[in-house]
Protein backbone atom coordinates (compact mmCIF):
# COMPACT_ATOMS: atom_id res chain seq x y z
CA UNK A 1 0.00 0.00 0.00
CA UNK A 2 1.07 3.58 -0.97
CA UNK A 3 1.75 6.37 2.04
CA UNK A 4 -1.02 8.65 2.12
CA UNK A 5 -0.73 11.95 1.62
CA UNK A 6 -0.20 14.01 4.45
CA UNK A 7 -2.28 17.36 4.93
CA UNK A 8 -2.31 20.38 7.50
CA UNK A 9 -5.14 22.91 8.27
CA UNK A 10 -4.56 26.21 9.37
CA UNK A 11 -7.32 28.27 11.07
CA UNK A 12 -7.79 31.69 11.69
CA UNK A 13 -10.65 33.88 12.88
CA UNK A 14 -14.37 32.91 14.54
CA UNK A 15 -15.85 30.06 16.18
CA UNK A 16 -17.88 29.05 12.71
CA UNK A 17 -13.89 28.96 10.96
CA UNK A 18 -12.62 26.65 13.56
CA UNK A 19 -16.01 24.49 13.08
CA UNK A 20 -15.44 24.17 9.46
CA UNK A 21 -12.14 22.94 9.68
CA UNK A 22 -13.21 20.16 11.62
CA UNK A 23 -15.60 19.42 8.52
CA UNK A 24 -12.44 20.05 5.95
CA UNK A 25 -10.34 17.71 8.37
CA UNK A 26 -13.05 15.18 8.21
CA UNK A 27 -13.60 15.63 3.99
CA UNK A 28 -9.44 15.14 3.54
CA UNK A 29 -9.09 11.89 5.85
CA UNK A 30 -12.47 10.75 4.08
CA UNK A 31 -10.83 11.16 0.90
CA UNK A 32 -7.56 9.10 2.27
CA UNK A 33 -4.88 12.06 3.53
CA UNK A 34 -3.49 11.51 6.73
CA UNK A 35 -2.53 14.37 9.50
CA UNK A 36 0.62 15.56 9.27
CA UNK A 37 2.94 14.32 12.34
CA UNK A 38 4.19 17.09 14.34
CA UNK A 39 7.17 19.17 12.94
CA UNK A 40 6.97 17.50 9.49
CA UNK A 41 6.15 19.19 6.29
CA UNK A 42 3.01 18.45 5.20
CA UNK A 43 1.71 17.19 1.29
CA UNK A 44 -1.41 19.76 1.25
CA UNK A 45 -1.45 22.63 3.42
CA UNK A 46 -5.20 24.61 3.89
CA UNK A 47 -5.74 27.81 4.83
CA UNK A 48 -9.17 28.74 6.35
CA UNK A 49 -9.24 32.61 6.36
CA UNK A 50 -10.84 35.30 7.94
CA UNK A 51 -11.72 38.66 6.75
CA UNK A 52 -12.58 40.17 9.49
CA UNK A 53 -9.36 40.68 11.29
CA UNK A 54 -7.02 43.44 10.87
CA UNK A 55 -4.66 42.49 8.05
CA UNK A 56 -5.75 39.28 7.22
CA UNK A 57 -5.13 39.66 3.45
CA UNK A 58 -1.17 40.51 4.93
CA UNK A 59 -1.00 37.60 7.17
CA UNK A 60 -2.29 35.07 4.87
CA UNK A 61 0.37 36.51 1.63
CA UNK A 62 2.86 36.88 4.46
CA UNK A 63 2.15 32.77 5.21
CA UNK A 64 1.97 32.07 1.21
CA UNK A 65 5.55 33.98 1.15
CA UNK A 66 6.74 31.34 3.32
CA UNK A 67 5.36 28.45 1.65
CA UNK A 68 6.51 29.49 -1.93
CA UNK A 69 10.51 28.15 -1.65
CA UNK A 70 9.11 24.97 0.63
CA UNK A 71 6.56 24.15 -2.20
CA UNK A 72 8.99 24.87 -5.52
CA UNK A 73 11.61 22.07 -2.93
CA UNK A 74 8.84 19.53 -2.84
CA UNK A 75 7.68 18.22 -6.15
CA UNK A 76 3.10 17.04 -5.77
CA UNK A 77 2.92 19.47 -2.40
CA UNK A 78 0.09 21.31 -2.77
CA UNK A 79 -1.64 24.75 -1.42
CA UNK A 80 -5.20 25.65 -0.86
CA UNK A 81 -6.69 28.96 0.22
CA UNK A 82 -10.35 28.93 1.64
CA UNK A 83 -12.48 30.53 3.75
CA UNK A 84 -14.23 34.43 3.78
CA UNK A 85 -11.18 36.02 2.60
CA UNK A 86 -11.18 33.69 -0.42
CA UNK A 87 -14.93 34.33 -0.51
CA UNK A 88 -13.70 38.12 -1.07
CA UNK A 89 -10.58 38.13 -2.91
CA UNK A 90 -10.98 35.05 -5.55
CA UNK A 91 -9.05 35.29 -8.39
CA UNK A 92 -6.62 37.43 -6.52
CA UNK A 93 -5.13 35.36 -4.58
CA UNK A 94 -3.75 33.31 -7.68
CA UNK A 95 -2.56 36.35 -9.31
CA UNK A 96 -0.96 37.27 -6.40
CA UNK A 97 0.26 33.89 -5.38
CA UNK A 98 0.24 32.02 -8.38
CA UNK A 99 1.87 29.11 -6.69
CA UNK A 100 -1.61 28.17 -4.54
CA UNK A 101 -3.69 25.10 -6.54
CA UNK A 102 -7.03 26.01 -5.07
CA UNK A 103 -9.42 28.70 -3.77
CA UNK A 104 -12.94 27.59 -2.49
CA UNK A 105 -15.21 29.74 -0.98
CA UNK A 106 -17.80 29.56 2.31
CA UNK A 107 -20.30 27.84 0.27
CA UNK A 108 -18.26 25.02 -0.81
CA UNK A 109 -16.01 23.84 1.24
CA UNK A 110 -16.80 19.97 0.68
CA UNK A 111 -15.49 20.70 -2.99
CA UNK A 112 -12.02 20.81 -1.44
CA UNK A 113 -10.85 16.78 -2.46
CA UNK A 114 -11.97 16.71 -5.42
CA UNK A 115 -10.40 20.66 -6.41
CA UNK A 116 -7.14 18.97 -5.29
CA UNK A 117 -7.44 15.73 -7.24
CA UNK A 118 -8.24 18.33 -10.28
CA UNK A 119 -5.32 20.80 -9.63
CA UNK A 120 -3.47 17.54 -9.38
CA UNK A 121 -3.96 16.04 -12.36
CA UNK A 122 -4.51 19.65 -14.67
CA UNK A 123 -1.49 20.90 -13.59
CA UNK A 124 -2.92 24.07 -13.16
CA UNK A 125 -4.95 26.50 -10.16
CA UNK A 126 -8.56 25.75 -10.02
CA UNK A 127 -10.87 28.65 -8.25
CA UNK A 128 -14.25 27.80 -7.24
CA UNK A 129 -16.70 30.35 -5.28
CA UNK A 130 -20.01 29.63 -5.00
CA UNK A 131 -22.56 32.20 -4.38
CA UNK A 132 -24.71 30.30 -2.61
CA UNK A 133 -24.56 27.51 -0.06
CA UNK A 134 -25.53 24.19 -1.96
CA UNK A 135 -25.35 21.80 1.00
CA UNK A 136 -25.41 22.59 4.23
CA UNK A 137 -22.27 22.00 5.95
CA UNK A 138 -23.40 20.09 8.78
CA UNK A 139 -24.13 17.08 6.68
CA UNK A 140 -20.66 16.95 6.00
CA UNK A 141 -17.57 14.61 7.28
CA UNK A 142 -16.54 16.26 10.89
CA UNK A 143 -13.35 15.09 12.48
CA UNK A 144 -14.16 16.57 15.94
CA UNK A 145 -10.84 18.33 18.03
CA UNK A 146 -12.01 17.60 21.13
CA UNK A 147 -13.42 14.15 22.54
CA UNK A 148 -15.86 16.09 25.30
CA UNK A 149 -17.12 19.31 23.60
CA UNK A 150 -17.98 20.12 19.96
CA UNK A 151 -19.84 23.08 17.99
CA UNK A 152 -23.19 22.56 16.81
CA UNK A 153 -24.36 24.52 14.14
CA UNK A 154 -27.63 25.63 13.92
CA UNK A 155 -27.65 28.20 11.19
CA UNK A 156 -24.99 29.97 8.70
CA UNK A 157 -25.38 32.96 7.21
CA UNK A 158 -26.85 36.50 8.85
CA UNK A 159 -29.69 38.61 7.74
CA UNK A 160 -28.11 41.94 8.97
CA UNK A 161 -26.47 44.72 7.62
CA UNK A 162 -23.85 46.12 10.00
CA UNK A 163 -21.94 48.56 8.41
CA UNK A 164 -18.71 47.54 9.69
CA UNK A 165 -18.82 44.01 9.21
CA UNK A 166 -18.48 41.89 5.82
CA UNK A 167 -19.59 38.62 7.18
CA UNK A 168 -23.11 38.67 5.44
CA UNK A 169 -21.26 39.56 1.93
CA UNK A 170 -19.53 36.47 2.52
CA UNK A 171 -21.59 33.69 4.29
CA UNK A 172 -25.05 34.86 2.84
CA UNK A 173 -28.69 34.94 3.82
CA UNK A 174 -29.19 33.12 7.19
CA UNK A 175 -29.91 29.37 6.20
CA UNK A 176 -31.49 27.55 9.13
CA UNK A 177 -31.35 23.96 9.70
CA UNK A 178 -34.34 21.78 10.78
CA UNK A 179 -34.73 21.41 14.73
CA UNK A 180 -34.68 17.75 14.40
CA UNK A 181 -31.57 17.45 12.64
CA UNK A 182 -29.86 19.46 14.72
CA UNK A 183 -30.89 17.17 18.01
CA UNK A 184 -29.87 14.57 16.22
CA UNK A 185 -26.34 15.60 16.08
CA UNK A 186 -26.49 16.78 19.36
CA UNK A 187 -28.08 13.10 20.46
CA UNK A 188 -25.33 11.28 18.43
CA UNK A 189 -22.11 13.33 19.86
CA UNK A 190 -23.64 12.30 23.40
CA UNK A 191 -23.77 8.83 22.52
CA UNK A 192 -19.87 9.35 21.34
CA UNK A 193 -19.28 10.70 24.98
CA UNK A 194 -19.51 14.25 24.41
CA UNK A 195 -21.02 16.35 27.18
CA UNK A 196 -20.93 19.70 26.55
CA UNK A 197 -22.24 21.46 23.43
CA UNK A 198 -22.16 25.07 21.90
CA UNK A 199 -24.77 25.70 19.57
CA UNK A 200 -23.32 27.79 17.16
CA UNK A 201 -24.77 30.85 14.70
CA UNK A 202 -23.10 34.05 13.14
CA UNK A 203 -26.92 35.65 14.82
CA UNK A 204 -28.01 32.47 16.80
CA UNK A 205 -30.70 33.49 18.17
CA UNK A 206 -32.54 34.89 14.96
CA UNK A 207 -32.62 30.92 14.67
CA UNK A 208 -36.38 29.92 12.92
CA UNK A 209 -36.25 33.14 10.81
CA UNK A 210 -36.42 30.83 7.89
CA UNK A 211 -39.15 28.35 8.68
CA UNK A 212 -41.18 31.30 10.38
CA UNK A 213 -41.11 30.07 14.18
CA UNK A 214 -39.56 33.23 16.32
CA UNK A 215 -39.61 30.85 19.33
CA UNK A 216 -37.46 28.28 17.68
CA UNK A 217 -34.50 29.27 19.98
CA UNK A 218 -36.13 28.77 22.96
CA UNK A 219 -37.46 25.68 21.98
CA UNK A 220 -34.43 24.33 20.85
CA UNK A 221 -32.95 24.81 24.10
CA UNK A 222 -35.74 23.28 26.27
CA UNK A 223 -35.19 20.43 23.85
CA UNK A 224 -31.46 20.54 24.57
CA UNK A 225 -32.70 20.30 28.18
CA UNK A 226 -34.36 16.70 27.38
CA UNK A 227 -31.30 14.82 26.27
CA UNK A 228 -29.79 12.24 28.54
CA UNK A 229 -25.80 12.92 29.19
CA UNK A 230 -25.71 16.38 27.83
CA UNK A 231 -24.71 18.08 30.75
CA UNK A 232 -23.49 21.87 29.60
CA UNK A 233 -25.66 23.48 26.49
CA UNK A 234 -24.22 26.88 25.53
CA UNK A 235 -24.69 29.31 22.43
CA UNK A 236 -22.97 32.23 20.60
CA UNK A 237 -23.52 34.42 19.25
CA UNK A 238 -26.76 36.07 19.67
CA UNK A 239 -27.55 39.63 18.90
CA UNK A 240 -29.61 42.13 20.66
CA UNK A 241 -32.11 43.30 18.25
CA UNK A 242 -33.17 39.44 18.84
CA UNK A 243 -33.19 38.40 22.31
CA UNK A 244 -36.25 37.68 23.35
CA UNK A 245 -37.21 37.13 27.26
CA UNK A 246 -38.37 33.48 25.99
CA UNK A 247 -34.93 33.06 25.52
CA UNK A 248 -34.09 34.16 29.05
CA UNK A 249 -36.80 31.96 30.29
CA UNK A 250 -35.52 28.65 28.85
CA UNK A 251 -32.06 29.56 29.71
CA UNK A 252 -32.93 29.80 33.49
CA UNK A 253 -35.70 27.19 33.55
CA UNK A 254 -33.21 24.51 31.63
CA UNK A 255 -30.89 22.88 33.94
CA UNK A 256 -27.75 22.06 31.52
CA UNK A 257 -28.35 25.66 29.42
CA UNK A 258 -25.28 27.42 31.54
CA UNK A 259 -25.57 30.70 32.92
CA UNK A 260 -23.14 32.59 30.52
CA UNK A 261 -24.07 34.87 27.49
CA UNK A 262 -21.85 36.45 25.22
CA UNK A 263 -23.76 39.29 23.59
CA UNK A 264 -22.36 41.96 21.87
CA UNK A 265 -22.78 45.74 22.28
CA UNK A 266 -20.13 47.25 20.01
CA UNK A 267 -20.72 50.47 21.07
CA UNK A 268 -22.84 52.52 24.02
CA UNK A 269 -23.91 55.07 21.85
CA UNK A 270 -26.95 55.60 20.57
CA UNK A 271 -25.72 57.90 17.65
CA UNK A 272 -23.06 55.61 16.81
CA UNK A 273 -25.00 52.10 16.73
CA UNK A 274 -27.19 54.19 14.42
CA UNK A 275 -24.08 54.67 11.84
CA UNK A 276 -23.48 51.08 12.40
CA UNK A 277 -27.28 50.42 11.57
CA UNK A 278 -27.27 47.97 14.48
CA UNK A 279 -30.75 47.95 15.21
CA UNK A 280 -31.12 48.46 19.38
CA UNK A 281 -30.09 51.30 21.59
CA UNK A 282 -28.48 50.92 24.81
CA UNK A 283 -31.22 50.92 27.01
CA UNK A 284 -32.24 47.67 24.98
CA UNK A 285 -29.15 46.54 25.59
CA UNK A 286 -29.48 47.21 28.92
CA UNK A 287 -32.94 46.31 29.73
CA UNK A 288 -32.00 42.55 28.78
CA UNK A 289 -28.74 42.33 30.69
CA UNK A 290 -31.10 43.58 33.46
CA UNK A 291 -33.83 40.67 32.83
CA UNK A 292 -30.99 38.13 32.31
CA UNK A 293 -29.52 38.72 35.88
CA UNK A 294 -33.01 39.31 37.43
CA UNK A 295 -34.06 35.30 36.15
CA UNK A 296 -30.05 34.29 36.16
CA UNK A 297 -28.70 35.97 39.22
CA UNK A 298 -24.93 34.27 39.23
CA UNK A 299 -25.04 34.72 35.15
CA UNK A 300 -21.83 35.96 33.80
CA UNK A 301 -21.89 38.32 30.80
CA UNK A 302 -19.75 38.96 28.17
CA UNK A 303 -19.62 41.13 25.07
CA UNK A 304 -17.65 43.18 21.80
CA UNK A 305 -17.03 46.39 21.80
CA UNK A 306 -15.40 48.37 18.67
CA UNK A 307 -13.88 51.56 19.77
CA UNK A 308 -12.58 54.74 16.92
CA UNK A 309 -15.74 54.12 14.20
CA UNK A 310 -16.00 56.68 11.81
CA UNK A 311 -17.30 59.67 13.79
CA UNK A 312 -17.34 58.46 17.57
CA UNK A 313 -16.70 61.69 19.56
CA UNK A 314 -15.51 61.66 23.09
CA UNK A 315 -19.11 62.32 23.94
CA UNK A 316 -19.76 58.72 22.26
CA UNK A 317 -17.12 57.05 23.78
CA UNK A 318 -17.88 58.47 27.17
CA UNK A 319 -21.46 56.70 26.83
CA UNK A 320 -19.59 53.45 26.00
CA UNK A 321 -17.37 53.60 29.20
CA UNK A 322 -21.18 54.38 31.03
CA UNK A 323 -22.68 51.06 29.28
CA UNK A 324 -20.05 49.08 30.56
CA UNK A 325 -19.84 50.41 34.00
CA UNK A 326 -23.45 49.69 34.17
CA UNK A 327 -23.18 46.32 32.53
CA UNK A 328 -20.56 44.96 34.78
CA UNK A 329 -19.00 42.57 32.12
CA UNK A 330 -17.25 39.42 33.55
CA UNK A 331 -14.87 40.31 30.62
CA UNK A 332 -15.47 41.82 27.01
CA UNK A 333 -13.30 41.60 23.75
CA UNK A 334 -12.36 45.42 22.80
CA UNK A 335 -11.09 46.41 19.45
CA UNK A 336 -9.80 49.81 17.64
CA UNK A 337 -11.70 49.82 14.41
CA UNK A 338 -9.81 49.72 11.11
CA UNK A 339 -11.16 49.84 7.82
CA UNK A 340 -12.56 46.67 6.02
CA UNK A 341 -12.41 46.91 2.36
CA UNK A 342 -16.07 46.30 1.02
CA UNK A 343 -18.36 47.44 4.30
CA UNK A 344 -19.75 50.47 4.19
CA UNK A 345 -18.00 52.06 6.79
CA UNK A 346 -14.77 51.71 4.90
CA UNK A 347 -16.16 55.00 3.28
CA UNK A 348 -17.56 56.96 5.90
CA UNK A 349 -15.69 60.36 6.09
CA UNK A 350 -15.11 61.40 9.67
CA UNK A 351 -12.86 58.47 10.25
CA UNK A 352 -10.99 58.96 14.08
CA UNK A 353 -7.38 59.72 13.82
CA UNK A 354 -5.11 57.08 14.79
CA UNK A 355 -4.24 58.11 18.33
CA UNK A 356 -7.46 58.68 19.60
CA UNK A 357 -8.74 55.52 18.96
CA UNK A 358 -5.48 54.71 20.73
CA UNK A 359 -5.89 56.29 23.91
CA UNK A 360 -9.71 55.36 23.98
CA UNK A 361 -8.96 51.89 23.50
CA UNK A 362 -6.59 52.48 26.36
CA UNK A 363 -8.89 54.05 28.50
CA UNK A 364 -11.80 51.09 27.70
CA UNK A 365 -9.43 48.11 28.46
CA UNK A 366 -8.38 49.38 32.18
CA UNK A 367 -11.92 50.18 32.45
CA UNK A 368 -12.99 46.29 31.58
CA UNK A 369 -10.26 44.85 33.49
CA UNK A 370 -11.00 47.05 36.71
CA UNK A 371 -14.52 45.70 36.27
CA UNK A 372 -13.75 42.10 35.59
CA UNK A 373 -11.42 41.47 38.34
CA UNK A 374 -14.23 43.58 40.50
CA UNK A 375 -16.97 40.80 39.80
CA UNK A 376 -14.31 38.00 39.67
CA UNK A 377 -13.32 38.71 43.35
CA UNK A 378 -17.02 37.90 43.92
CA UNK A 379 -17.03 34.78 43.06
CA UNK A 380 -13.53 33.92 45.80
CA UNK A 381 -15.15 31.60 48.56
CA UNK A 382 -17.94 29.88 46.42
CA UNK A 383 -17.92 26.61 45.33
CA UNK A 384 -17.90 25.65 41.47
CA UNK A 385 -17.96 22.66 39.35
CA UNK A 386 -15.55 22.87 36.74
CA UNK A 387 -15.19 20.72 33.22
CA UNK A 388 -11.62 19.89 33.27
CA UNK A 389 -10.17 21.10 29.97
CA UNK A 390 -7.49 19.62 28.01
CA UNK A 391 -3.61 20.48 28.12
CA UNK A 392 -0.63 20.45 30.37
CA UNK A 393 -0.71 21.36 33.49
CA UNK A 394 1.55 23.72 35.57
CA UNK A 395 3.54 24.57 38.17
CA UNK A 396 2.25 27.56 40.83
CA UNK A 397 4.27 28.12 43.86
CA UNK A 398 5.41 23.86 43.44
CA UNK A 399 1.97 23.67 43.41
CA UNK A 400 0.35 21.57 40.22
CA UNK A 401 -2.63 23.52 38.46
CA UNK A 402 -4.69 22.06 36.14
CA UNK A 403 -7.29 24.41 34.31
CA UNK A 404 -11.41 23.84 33.59
CA UNK A 405 -14.25 25.59 33.00
CA UNK A 406 -17.18 26.90 35.47
CA UNK A 407 -20.63 26.99 34.55
CA UNK A 408 -20.36 30.38 33.96
CA UNK A 409 -17.46 29.82 31.67
CA UNK A 410 -14.73 31.52 34.13
CA UNK A 411 -11.17 30.17 33.29
CA UNK A 412 -10.08 28.30 36.86
CA UNK A 413 -7.06 27.00 37.28
CA UNK A 414 -6.95 24.71 40.50
CA UNK A 415 -4.66 22.24 42.76
CA UNK A 416 -4.30 18.74 40.45
CA UNK A 417 -6.15 16.12 42.77
CA UNK A 418 -4.44 13.99 45.46
CA UNK A 419 -4.47 9.97 45.81
CA UNK A 420 -7.37 10.80 48.33
CA UNK A 421 -9.61 11.73 45.13
CA UNK A 422 -8.68 8.04 43.21
CA UNK A 423 -7.65 7.76 39.79
CA UNK A 424 -5.69 11.50 37.68
CA UNK A 425 -8.71 13.49 36.36
CA UNK A 426 -8.94 13.62 32.32
CA UNK A 427 -10.17 16.25 30.05
CA UNK A 428 -13.79 15.50 30.32
CA UNK A 429 -13.81 14.96 33.93
CA UNK A 430 -15.50 17.10 36.53
CA UNK A 431 -13.98 18.57 39.64
CA UNK A 432 -15.55 20.41 42.35
CA UNK A 433 -13.20 23.42 44.03
CA UNK A 434 -13.47 25.71 46.13
CA UNK A 435 -12.19 29.49 44.31
CA UNK A 436 -9.65 30.50 46.87
CA UNK A 437 -8.02 33.87 44.27
CA UNK A 438 -8.97 36.09 41.86
CA UNK A 439 -7.52 37.49 39.08
CA UNK A 440 -8.67 40.22 36.16
CA UNK A 441 -8.50 37.43 33.64
CA UNK A 442 -8.91 33.70 35.49
CA UNK A 443 -9.68 32.23 39.40
CA UNK A 444 -7.39 30.07 41.08
CA UNK A 445 -8.68 27.18 43.74
CA UNK A 446 -6.71 25.96 46.28
CA UNK A 447 -8.75 23.16 47.40
CA UNK A 448 -10.83 20.25 45.22
CA UNK A 449 -13.59 19.02 46.93
CA UNK A 450 -14.51 15.95 44.91
CA UNK A 451 -13.89 14.40 41.66
CA UNK A 452 -16.54 12.78 39.24
CA UNK A 453 -15.36 10.70 36.13
CA UNK A 454 -17.01 10.98 33.35
CA UNK A 455 -17.88 9.28 29.81
CA UNK A 456 -16.34 12.31 28.54
CA UNK A 457 -13.32 11.55 30.22
CA UNK A 458 -13.60 8.03 29.21
CA UNK A 459 -14.49 9.30 25.63
CA UNK A 460 -10.77 11.09 25.87
CA UNK A 461 -8.89 8.65 27.07
CA UNK A 462 -9.81 6.29 24.51
CA UNK A 463 -8.83 8.94 21.84
CA UNK A 464 -5.80 9.70 23.45
CA UNK A 465 -4.57 5.49 24.16
CA UNK A 466 -4.90 4.78 20.22
CA UNK A 467 -2.37 4.78 17.80
CA UNK A 468 -0.80 8.70 17.20
CA UNK A 469 -3.28 10.50 15.27
CA UNK A 470 -2.40 13.88 15.39
CA UNK A 471 -5.04 16.51 14.73
CA UNK A 472 -3.62 17.89 11.22
CA UNK A 473 -5.13 20.88 12.81
CA UNK A 474 -3.28 24.10 13.36
CA UNK A 475 -5.18 27.21 15.04
CA UNK A 476 -4.71 30.30 14.79
CA UNK A 477 -6.77 31.20 17.89
CA UNK A 478 -7.54 29.62 21.21
CA UNK A 479 -6.98 25.87 21.07
CA UNK A 480 -10.69 24.03 19.31
CA UNK A 481 -13.06 22.66 21.35
CA UNK A 482 -15.55 23.67 24.86
CA UNK A 483 -14.34 24.86 27.28
CA UNK A 484 -12.69 27.44 25.65
CA UNK A 485 -12.01 30.80 25.48
CA UNK A 486 -13.90 32.89 23.29
CA UNK A 487 -12.17 33.64 19.93
CA UNK A 488 -9.98 37.27 19.54
CA UNK A 489 -11.81 37.94 16.64
CA UNK A 490 -15.39 39.76 16.80
CA UNK A 491 -18.74 37.33 16.87
CA UNK A 492 -20.98 38.52 13.62
CA UNK A 493 -23.88 39.60 16.07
Amino acid sequence: MSTPRTYEVRTYGCQMNVHDSERLTGLLEGAGYAAAPAGEQADVVVFNTCAVRENADNKLYGNLGHLAPVKAARPGMQIAVGGCLAQKDRTTITERAPWVDVVFGTHNIGSLPVLLERARVQEEAQVEILESLDVFPSTLPTKRESAYAAWVSVSVGCNNTCTFCIVPALRGKEKDRRPGDILAEVRALVAEGVTEVTLLGQNVNAYGVEFGDRQAFSKLLRACGDIEGLERVRFTSPHPAEFTDDVIEAMAETPNVMPSLHMPLQSGSDRVLRAMRRSYRSSKFLGIIDRVRAAIPHAAITTDIIVGFPGETEEDFLETLRVVRESRFASAFTFQYSKRPGTPAAVLDDQVPPEVVKDRYGRLVDLVNEIAWEENKQVVGRTVELMVAEGEGRKDAETLRLSGRAPDNRLVHFAAPGPEHGAAVRPGDMVTVEVTYAAPHHLVADRVLAVRRTRSGDAWEARTAAPAAPSGVSLGMPAVGVPAPLPAAPACG
